[in-house]
């Protein structure tokens, strides 16, 4: 394969055209992820993708055709339709897009009658977390647009662009609106510190005050204070506005559904027996029904909760898989939903609550080939040095027909990023070709620092703790050695973002105990890192990582640097970046190559001039693609 002049290439051979050839089928599996239901009609709109890129299209019914609205060479993947028309206003829906990966997202309306497409913004800031008024007349959203770094909300008038004004002035980059009170008066908003840590205030829209109604958090940073933060996730007004359903680790290892009282200041905690992260919900426009998903070890249920009763149930008759996403039709009958499985590509699907029938709305392509043969995913467990249980998801591999190869296989560890995140045992795509071509075994480990095992767990690498998680990937390493079917002489290690400083940690750490490594914009100093991440996010960062600006956390994050121990490669290391990369600068990947490729060690380095925080167009990705799996013949398999 060509690459496309936009790339830089350093150190990469030519692609074969047998890999190309045989690898190609799975660079052609697509998804459809549900963003918005038409407020009038029951029809749908979803981003997927048919060219380089993810555009939104309709759909009229389930199992209809696709039909494109949105024509971008960069990828549209957030749409919202108002909950319902506003006098004078029409069939609208607004979307939000960036620019070459740079994040710095602006927001659009399109007219549906016309295709007609309106700019809402400024066309320079950072402007996320739109939602609409419950009469559909207004949008707020959070914006840089002031001064670049913190984010303010704004509200304007869609259908009048220049009505835009800032209604609350913030400090920070953590704000966002995230609900109109039912009379309009009144915005609730959040303000993100850490994964452990966030507030909710009720803004007035008339004077602009904002007034924390959660209560005050300790200020100190010792491992006490943090044990006993809060984290608030999702928040709606109730219908009545004399209350707030939110979700929260309040007095929990875990996030709880429940309700606030915003006379009596007191929490009503919904549900409580569920010992799982509640993920989102959606309540029903009449207020009666609450939508919400759990993630179960990795895995996703839907839950319905009667809110006058407190009563709540899973729901019956969706297929296995991951359930993320729940959106209430404004019918409040159709519930729609997104849905994924190691053998099923994320598709879109809705459930009607009255009669219980389940509609599958999308059926997305997988190339040619045959899904049902490719792995299934197998929790694992481990060990770790200070004896915690370490989990984590192992694909084995299969043959044509989905039968398990017997042999001693080579070993492909892929860490997630965040680290405030959580692999979960959905669809492969492209890693598909590992399992099925390569007779490879990928695991994905969530190690310590990861979502979803409880807020403890969560602040286990924080800090001088960041050195731990690195022992929990030494650990796999010893289970691997005790697997009769896995081969603990090939194990390659790769990940992206933070799991690509995870990636680079490992190659200096315990480079004797693996073959190579692929890095995905990755930060390979958290120190220059921090000081060149874009403004918004700075702050955001450093209660992870450590504020570098501290003499003896800079001392300790300099000495476990990536870069600063790079001396210790000896094994092959790819590095791939994003030229806008607005999270971890292009420069993070650049140093680290220039210092290993200084002692000899073979280092490939790959960078797209067209994208930012990982590649997106698939012609890019489709390229780094066929040269990984080049890397992994010469490096991992020969």
């Amino acid at each position: 394969m060509a690459p496309h002049e936009n790339l830089v290439i350093e150190g990469v051979p030519s692609v074969p055209a047998e890999i190309t050839e045989r690898a190609s089928r799975y660079t052609n599996f697509r998804a459809a992820l549900f963003t918005t239901w038409n407020p009038t009609r029951r029809e749908m709109l979803i981003a997927t993708r048919f060219g380089d890129t993810f555009q939104l299209h309709k759909i009229a019914a389930p199992g209809a055709a696709r039909t494109q609205l949105t024509f971008y060479s960069d990828s549209v993947r957030s749409a919202f339709y108002p909950p319902k028309v506003a006098a004078g206003t029409g069939d609208s829906f607004v979307f939000s897009k960036d620019i070459g990966g740079g994040e710095y997202y602006q927001l659009y309306r399109y007219d549906v009658a016309t295709g007609a497409v309106t700019l809402l913004t400024d066309g320079k800031s950072r402007n996320t977390d739109e939602i609409w008024s419950h009469d559909g007349a207004k949008l707020a959203y959070g914006s840089t647009k002031r001064n670049g770094n913190d984010v303010d909300i704004w509200i304007t008038d869609p259908w009048h662009p220049e009505t835009a004004k800032l209604v609350v002035q913030n400090a920070g980059g953590g704000w966002g609106p995230a609900d109109f009170s039912p009379d309009g008066s009144q915005l609730l908003l959040t303000e993100y510190v850490s994964a452990n840590e966030s507030n909710l205030y009720v803004a007035n829209l008339t004077t602009g005050e904002k007034t924390q109604i959660t209560p005050p958090q300790l200020g100190g940073k010792d491992a006490a204070s943090i044990s006993q933060k809060v984290a608030y996730g999702g928040a709606a007004f109730s219908r009545d506005g004399k209350g707030v359903y939110l979700t929260t680790d309040k007095d929990s290892e875990f996030q709880r559904l429940a309700y606030f009282d915003l006379t009596t200041k007191q929490f009503k905690f919904l549900t409580t027996d569920i010992q799982w992260d509640v993920e989102g919900f959606d309540l029903s426009p009449d207020g009666s029904q609450i939508a919400f998903t759990v993630n179960e070890d990795g895995y996703g249920s839907l839950h319905i909760l009667e809110t006058s009763t407190g009563k709540e149930h899973a729901l019956q008759g969706i297929p296995a898989g991951i359930t993320t996403g729940a959106k209430w039709h404004p019918n409040g009958e159709d519930l729609a939903f997104g849905l994924t499985s190691a053998r099923t590509p994320y598709d879109s699907y809705s459930i009607n609550l009255n009669t219980g029938k389940v509609d599958r709305w999308t059926f997305s392509e997988t190339g040619g080939l045959n899904a049902q043969n490719f792995a299934e995913a197998q929790l694992i467990h481990w060990k770790s040095f200070d004896g915690k249980s370490i989990g984590g998801f192992l694909y084995k591999p299969v043959d044509q027909a989905g039968k398990p190869l017997a042999g001693k296989h080579p070993v492909i560890i892929d860490i997630h990023g965040g680290p405030e995140g959580q692999f979960r045992p959905g669809f492969l795509a492209r890693n598909n070709y590992l399992t099925s071509e390569l007779g490879i075994a990928v695991i994905y480990p969530n190690v310590r620092g990861s979502t979803g095992y409880g807020k403890e767990f969560v602040t286990l690498d924080n800090g001088f703790l960041r050195e731990d998680s690195y022992k929990d990937i030494n650990a796999l390493f010893d289970w691997i050695a005790t697997q009769p079917d896995l081969d603990a002489s090939r194990i390659m290690v790769t990940g992206g973002s933070y799991g690509g400083f995870m990636t680079l940690a490992i190659a200096t750490n315990y480079g004797d105990r693996i073959r190579c490594a692929v890095d995905i914009v990755g930060p390979s100093n958290l120190v220059t890192f921090l000081e060149n991440t874009a403004d918004y996010r700075r702050d955001l960062r450093r209660v992870e990582y450590g504020d570098e600006r501290d003499p003896k956390m800079r001392e300790f994050l300099e000495r476990i640097a990536p870069a600063n121990n790079a001396h210790k490669i000896s094994k092959p290391l790819f590095v791939i970046q994003g030229r806008n990369d607005p999270r971890v600068p292009h420069t993070e990947a650049e140093q680290m190559v220039a210092v290993v490729r200084k002692q000899g060690t073979p280092v490939w380095f790959l960078m797209a001039n067209d994208e930012g925080h990982g590649f997106a167009k698939k012609s890019n990705v489709d390229f780094q693609f066929y040269s990984t799996i080049l890397f992994i013949q010469q490096y991992l398999l020969n």
